[in-house]
């Protein structure tokens, strides 16, 4: 992991929702997109809370109408996080959000032709003190209006780099909007640039953060279904911010934008930027020596331990003797199966031997007492107190194949408990 870039630091909120610092060395913020109508007010208020209770830190809106920018003082008065209005095209929309109290305008002065209209944006937020993101998007950036400028634009970066056309089209577009702001003296600037290649996000990201020093929005954009998208979205974000690059993220779907904010919050916590909250889960892969229903026991588990437990333990659930005792070991609290059967083991001592059917209760109140001595100070995360030892082979989890080989047993049945 390289050392986090560092650049200039931008606030957003209020006195009443708080302020979010972004950049410098401000934690790196999970953002996400209403997905409802701005203007049904009940809708949107219900969908930022709920973004809000997955972790989002900020959530943005879009405006196309008078009628959204009409909701958005009801909106941010019911609402506990920091709110960015989405503008494009129409400039007035921009005004009237930050008459209306947004605390962020998202802004593409390439959709706004007047440059005097850009200029009325750029002094209503500098005297309202709300910072303003500037974004590139790969199918935005191109002049697709005067279709000879498109072509030649298309033509004079078709060398060097895979995408060095594009490239270059994002970084000579960002410098022209950045003079228009330098020429009002504002600078409460974030930047993006996104593409849905995430070869070409990661070499504009890393273009960007030499050349400027304002804070970077990361994301893939048009990355697709959460299947598709995920992973796209990762491979880009994940090795900017391992390479110290990314002060704000959104991952966007095509699908539900919790799962944007599930998935953005979890990258973060896999690279250590962002302390968990609840189990971090861990579970073997597919193999020929489960015995037991686990991918049922573990979308069970998962989804009954994230809504019962808030202390960050790590929990493994583990289909088979050769790898439960090692992620045993490792984790707070643990289950290895094998022949219907669970052993479920807490920091290293084994505590119970259960039934197949009986090891997601099992396994729930063994979380809940742990959870309990963590909260009274007899217990710390992350502390082992035995070392484990595996099952017997011949016994109730095990195939019995060693006992079988040196004659200690004449023959066993497998799948009987």
């Amino acid at each position: 992991m390289q050392k986090r870039r560092q650049c200039r630091k931008v606030a957003i909120g209020d006195d009443r929702v708080g302020r979010i610092a972004i950049g410098g060395d401000a934690p790196i913020t999970v953002q996400s997109m209403c997905s409802v109508y701005t203007h049904d007010i009940d809708a949107c208020v219900a969908e930022i809370n709920k973004l809000s209770d997955a972790g989002a830190d900020v959530v943005r809106i879009a405006v196309p109408e008078k009628k959204d920018t009409a909701a958005l003082a009801e909106i941010i008065n019911q609402t506990r996080i920091p709110l960015v209005a989405d503008v494009h095209f129409h400039y007035k929309r921009a005004l009237e959000s930050v008459e209306a109290g947004i605390h962020k305008i998202r802004l593409n002065p390439g959709n706004i032709s007047d440059r005097d209209q850009v200029n009325d944006v750029i002094d209503a937020c500098k005297g309202a003190g709300i910072p303003i993101r500037i974004g590139v998007n790969e199918g935005s950036i191109i002049e697709r209006r005067d279709k000879q400028k498109r072509m030649e634009e298309l033509g004079a970066y078709f060398e060097g780099h895979r995408s060095g056309h594009l490239l270059a089209i994002m970084i000579a577009k960002l410098e022209e909007y950045l003079d228009i702001f330098h020429a009002r003296d504002f600078h409460d600037i974030i930047i993006s640039a996104k593409s849905m290649d995430a070869t070409l996000v990661i070499d504009a990201y890393t273009e960007i953060a030499r050349r400027f020093e304002y804070p970077l929005h990361l994301g893939v954009t048009h990355a697709g279904t959460r299947e598709t998208g995920s992973i796209r979205s990762i491979a880009a974000l994940g090795t900017l911010i391992a390479n110290g690059i990314g002060d704000t993220l959104r991952i966007s779907y095509a699908s539900d934008p919790v799962y944007e904010v599930e998935d953005g919050v979890e990258l973060l916590c896999a690279l250590d930027k962002r302390e968990r909250t609840g189990i971090e889960l861990i579970a073997c892969p597919t193999c020929g020596r489960i015995q037991v229903d686990l991918f049922t026991l573990v979308e069970e588990v998962k989804k009954t331990l994230d809504r019962e437990i808030t202390v960050p333990m790590k929990v493994a659930v583990m289909g088979c003797v050769v790898n439960g005792p090692g992620e045993a070991e490792g984790a707070d609290v643990a289950v290895f199966a094998g022949n219907h059967r669970g052993i479920i083991y807490v920091q290293g001592e084994r505590v119970a031997n259960v039934k197949e059917e009986d090891i997601l209760e099992s396994l729930l109140a063994e979380c809940k007492r742990f959870e309990d001595k963590i909260n009274r100070g007899e217990a710390q995360l992350g502390q082992k107190n035995v070392e484990i030892v595996p099952p017997a082979p011949i016994g109730e989890l095990g195939s019995g194949a060693e006992k079988i080989a040196s004659g200690d047993v004449e023959q066993i049945t497998i799948g009987e408990s």
